[in-house]
Formats: structure tokens, sequence, C-alpha cells
């Protein structure tokens, strides 16, 4: 089937797995919108399964329903709330799209890859993207850690293609199932930098008066270790945590942590521009996972100019590569020296950030993200690393 689609002009493609287009709900979901729109621009014809389920972050989109977004059709699967829905959201999608006559159905996340295995009974040609290590999330129970799992191991044994986002994920995938998986990539666009005006009337904050944490408070995220690290420092700047208590348990002990520290600031979730002001005055930024797909937030800060200081996973590491501060994962007397490090010498805080913005705008495109998955779906075995050479006239 995929050699027929070599010389087919315009694919009819589907995307399932992510919660919905257009929102910032996530990662995932900001990759399917960006695909998605840039392929239907290319004249492909394009169909979003959104989740139909009225979460907090979901409510108001779905009171709307949209069926069209920027030339991407969309369509509304019901989905119930709670544990149940990744299986009953992927399950109707790909019933649904077993009918459709599409070329590629192109599966996010480990969890809604359960349902390849359907679709592949009826010959539907498959691509899986797995964005991390789902399975092994501290927020999820054992029966939700089970079906993850599950996923992964369909994604990478029945998938036409199996798309993940790290080297060390992709060996994990060649060890653990015995298959060659590709590596794809996130993609970012340089941003307009924002001035202090919002952030300031809220929470009085000016350019280069903070440190920036952005994303989920989850525990894989490491913030335990950055509080108790930023404690420890000698700093006249305040730590700006930012993001939901979805985790409500980690959330109260990291506000346990920093209690009696009055430069830690909780703000809860934030979005729009008072997203890109905090990374347009950031002093630095800070991600301290202990588990990372190939996090956003670390290219949009990147993006703005932000000097960074992270764990030094592999799903960082690659992305910074000397442009940014690493830290081994989980030390926080190591986190501390380096922090200490960065309040004291603004200079080597100048540097980084006058290096950050080129690079990763340069180093990850998300039309090259776009020409590498659509070469995928045709059925070509190339890699985003190689998509990139080629663009920049290197063999």
């Amino acid at each position: 089937m995929a050699r027929d689609l070599q010389h087919k002009p315009h694919l009819k493609i589907a995307i399932i797995g992510h919660k919905r287009i257009p929102s910032n709900e996530g990662g995932i979901e900001k990759g399917v919108e960006e695909h998605a729109v840039r392929m239907a621009a290319l004249g492909h014809d394009v169909t979003v399964y959104n989740r139909g389920d009225d979460n907090i972050h979901g409510k108001a989109y779905n009171e709307e329903r949209l069926k069209e977004y920027k030339g991407v059709r969309i369509i509304t699967v019901p989905t119930p709330n709670g544990g149940a829905s990744v299986p009953v959201y992927s399950f109707l999608a790909t019933v649904h799209a077993l009918f459709q006559g599409y070329d590629v159905v192109s599966y996010r996340a480990s969890g809604p890859c359960v349902m390849i295995a359907l679709a592949k009974l009826f010959g539907l040609r498959c691509v899986a993207s797995l964005h991390g290590f789902d399975s092994q999330r501290d927020k999820w129970g054992r029966f939700a850690k089970w079906y993850l799992a599950l996923g992964e191991k369909i994604a990478a044994r029945r998938a036409d293609v199996c798309l993940v986002l790290s080297r060390r994920m992709q060996q994990y995938i060649r060890d653990t199932y015995h298959r060659q998986a590709l590596c794809f990539a996130n993609g970012i666009s340089r941003p307009e930098r924002r001035e202090a005006k919002e952030i300031t009337e809220k929470w009085g904050l000016t350019a280069g008066s903070y440190i920036l944490s952005l994303g989920r408070v989850e525990p894989e995220k490491g913030l335990h270790y950055l509080i108790e690290a930023f404690r420890r420092c000698d700093a006249d700047k305040k730590l700006v945590i930012a993001g939901g208590d979805s985790n409500h348990d980690y959330y109260a002990r990291l506000r346990q942590m920093a209690q009696g520290d009055e430069r830690i600031l909780f703000i809860g979730a934030v979005k729009g521009n008072t997203i890109a002001e905090l990374y347009s005055n950031a002093y630095l930024f800070t991600l301290p996972s202990n588990l990372e797909g190939m996090a956003n937030t670390l290219l949009e800060s990147m993006s703005y100019g932000c000097c960074c200081l992270v764990s030094d996973i592999a799903e960082n590491t690659e992305v910074v590569g000397d442009k940014a501060v690493t830290f081994p994962k989980g030390d926080v007397d190591a986190l501390t020296e380096k922090l200490q490090w960065l309040l004291r010498d603004e200079a080597a805080v100048a540097g980084y950030s006058a290096q950050a913005a080129d690079y990763i705008v340069d180093k990850y495109n998300w039309d090259l993200v776009v020409a590498q998955m659509l070469r995928v779906y045709r059925g070509e075995m190339v890699e985003y690393s190689q998509v990139w050479r080629e663009s920049h006239g290197e063999a």
C-alpha cells in the first residue's frame, strides 16, 4: 500500500490520540495542531478525531463543537470523563476511521495506540508516534500503566512505522521489541518577545527578577529538587512555579516545602500572553525532570532566548546540546551548585541566552517535521535528522 502512496499527490490522513485541537492542553495537542494545519495547507485531506469529554481544560471548547479548523476536518468523538476516556475514545475513533478510505491513520501517544491492533485487522496503514515513556509516569495507577505499556508494545510491533522523540527511546524499542523506530521531533517558531506588564500587575514580576518553571506540576518534573535547591541559594530573585495542580497531593507537597520562603511563588495555570511575558522576562528557565519526551516548554523557553538549566536526561541534552547548563538528574547538591553559580554570574546567563533562540529555531522547524512525517506516511523510512541535513545542503 505504501508504494502506491509514493505517487499520490495528496493523501487522506486521519489523526487519533490527542485531546482536541485547537487547545493548549499539552505538547501532543500542540504537535497535532501544527502538523494537521500545515498538511492541510499543502493540499492533503486531513481529519482529526477530538475527544468529547468535558474536562476542565476542554469544556469551553467542547461547547462549540468545531467541525473545521484552518482547513482541517474535526470529528468530535463521544467520550466519558474519567479513566475510561482513552479506551472509549480511541475505539470509537478507530471504528469510524475504518470506513473512511484513509491512506494512513496516525496514532499519537501510547494509550490510543492499543487500537492499532483493530485498525490492522482491517488493513489500514498505521503510523504510531510515541512521545515518551508514558507507562513510567508516576501519576498513573496500576491498570493505567498496564494499558499504556500495552499500547507501547502494539505501537512497536504492529504499526507500519513507529516514531519516537528521543534516541534513548529508539534504543529501548530496538532492545525490547526488536523493531526499528524512527526519530521525529517537535518544532518551534520564533516568537515575539513581550514586555512585563500583566505579570508585573499580578505578581510584581519584572524583567530578570525571577527563575521560571512552567509546565505540568507532576512528580516526574522534579520540582521538589528545584525547591530544595533554591531554598539553599543566596538569591534576591524569585522562583516562579507556573502550572496547575492536576496532581493535588504533589502540589500540596511542594507548597509545604516552600512554606516560609516568600521568594517562591505558585501562580497556577497560565496561558496566552501571560506565558509569553513569563518566558520573555525570565532570568533563567529550569527543567529538573526525571522523565520527559521532548519537552515543548524547553523548546519554547529557548526560542524566547532563555538561559536554561536542565537535568541531564537524554531527552533534555539531545535538545539543548551545549547551549544550556545541565546537572545530574535528581542530584540536589549539583543543582544547588549550578543554580547558585548562574544567580551570581549574570555574564554566563547572558552568554547562554544570546545563543539559545537562533540555535533552537534552526534545529527544530515545524515545516521540516511535517515534511518528514509525510514522507513516512508514504512509506519512506526517513528520520528528522536526515530531513534537516538535506534542507541545509548536507549529505
